[in-house]
């Protein structure tokens, strides 16, 4: 098939023999499937085994293609955004409950007829006609994600009172946070304080006689860190001590590994 792109000067520079693709890294295999998808199907014809594959002709699937090549990009997107260092609970909330109005305002203009951010699919011929089946997709994707992070909607005034505590109402937080808020938001060392220390370190520098409540709720909100990247990390590093860098990986090697210095680096990043 190389050889094939090669001679079709296809763009198959960064096309892999073999990889296992996590979910949430389909958008680009799948735009990378679409971008080649005349070449694929020529190669298929050109090893008469075009009827194996009769997908690749239907309007109707590469419509469905289309609407999924768009979705699982917009999706790729909020996967990137929710990735990274010192991530709290209110920056991922803050970035997933944006793509959920992203949802409900792709299905309200695709009910219109209106693919303004489905590139792909806006192209596609059949895309009037399955908007409503497309609506339902999105609708669908919604509830889960509404289903999935209902706990964070629970939380979701606190994890704001935490993340932006000097425009918090006084009034509309909890009677016990409501006096200390407004001692924080009147003190104007604090506020200079909050622009330039990071979250965390803002409240661990807050005085504990002062603001108790407060720091006691910072840390109930705060100790909710993203620890995907934090897991990630630590599959990269296993991979490599089990790799070139090691002549062997018994259990005690690997008990070793699991404890090098990232406890005191992780707790010192936390609020104490």
């Amino acid at each position: 098939f190389i050889t094939f792109l090669e001679e079709t000067n296809a763009d198959h520079q960064d096309l892999l023999y073999h990889s296992r693709v996590r979910w949430l890294s389909l958008g680009k295999v799948f735009q990378r499937v679409w971008e080649l998808k005349d070449e694929i199907r020529s190669f298929f014809n050109l090893m008469g085994k075009s009827e194996e594959f009769p997908e690749l002709s239907d309007t109707n699937w590469l419509c469905d293609f289309a609407f999924a090549v768009d979705i699982f990009s917009h999706m790729n997107e909020l996967n990137v955004k929710l990735q990274g260092k010192d991530q709290f609970a209110h920056d991922m909330y803050t970035n997933v409950r944006a793509f959920k109005s992203k949802l409900v305002l792709f299905s309200r203009q695709m009910s219109n007829k209106s693919f303004a951010h489905f590139p792909t699919l806006a192209v596609q011929k059949e895309a009037a006609r399955n908007a409503k089946k497309y609506c339902k997709s999105l609708d669908d994707l919604h509830r889960e994600f509404c289903r999935r992070f209902c706990d964070f909607e629970k939380i979701d005034k606190s994890l704001q009172l935490v993340s932006c505590p000097l425009s918090q109402d006084p009034e509309s937080a909890p009677q016990e946070l409501q006096l200390e808020l407004i001692d924080l938001q009147s003190d104007s060392v604090s506020k200079e304080k909050f622009k330039s220390l990071k979250l965390n370190d803002f409240y661990a520098s807050l005085n504990e006689t002062a603001f108790p409540n407060l720091r006691r709720t910072a840390q109930k909100m705060l100790v909710l860190f993203g620890s995907t990247y934090v897991c990630e990390q630590t599959f990269s590093v296993m991979k490599i001590n089990k790799a070139h860098h090691r002549s062997k990986l018994t259990d005690q090697h690997l008990r070793s590994v699991e404890n090098v210095d990232e406890v005191p680096r992780l707790t010192s990043t936390r609020l104490t």
